[in-house]
């Protein structure tokens, strides 16, 4: 909605100068155009490809044994959740989300279910409906908690606080957390430590997973919850 927004501005900028008859709008018109090709161009990229790459190498880089259980938080139709679960041969990869298609279309369990089936991984995949704020979960059922985009669409900055509050309630001692989002990623760190967690660390992600540009660009947040 944002990139909607800035390109519907700059083109009503365009037209008015066209319409002043300014000498220079002709240029003007053609590097909004570029500048607006970039940005769908570069949205387009983390959408198809960006975005699985670096989530690709996000889990490479935690080093799991394959026997681990894994919570996604908001998994919508999986991208994470069947990634990761390529990675847990003996585990158990575990989504949840109020599979809401205003924030992903198409958004729903019997869909998540389907790409689980097709990318046969469908026997170590468990998607349950729940709120994140809420989680139908046991204290200290998973190793690692990992989630993409999904808890910024939590309006309330308590409810965010909530959110991550049940990640922490639901991680084994050393378990490790894992989270991608942006706009309010900052938050979030204050939180954790807040908190307690150990080895909070803030990561911007770069351009392969920008929603347009760096103005939406997107960071992982990590950290560890310590053993008591």
């Amino acid at each position: 909605m944002t990139m909607i927004a800035i390109s519907g501005v700059l083109l009503m900028a365009a037209a008015a100068l066209a319409a002043l008859r300014i000498p220079a709008a002709p240029g003007i018109a053609v590097s909004i155009a570029v500048g607006l090709l970039a940005m769908v161009a570069v949205h387009a990229h983390t959408t198809l490809r960006g975005k699985f790459a670096v989530w690709a190498g996000i889990l490479s880089g935690l080093g799991l044994k394959g026997n681990e259980r894994v919570l996604d938080l908001g998994c919508g139709r999986g991208a994470v959740l069947l990634a990761v679960a390529k990675l847990l041969p003996s585990g158990r990869a575990v989504g949840v989300d109020i599979w809401s298609t205003s924030d992903q279309s198409g958004n729903s369990a019997e869909a998540t279910e389907r790409n689980a089936k097709a990318e046969g991984v469908a026997d170590r995949v468990e998607v349950r409906s729940g709120d994140v704020r809420a989680l139908p979960f046991p204290e200290a059922s998973f190793d690692l908690v990992v989630s993409s985009m999904a808890i910024h669409n939590i309006r309330e900055r308590d409810g965010r606080k909530s959110a991550l509050d049940e990640a922490i309630r639901v991680l084994q001692e050393g378990g490790r957390l894992a989270i991608v989002d942006f706009m309010v990623v900052d938050e979030y760190v204050e939180h954790l430590r807040l908190r307690g967690m150990q080895d909070v660390e803030l990561r911007p992600l770069g351009w392969r997973f920008w929603y347009g540009g760096p103005w939406l660009g997107a960071s992982l947040v990590r950290a560890t919850r310590p053993a008591l």
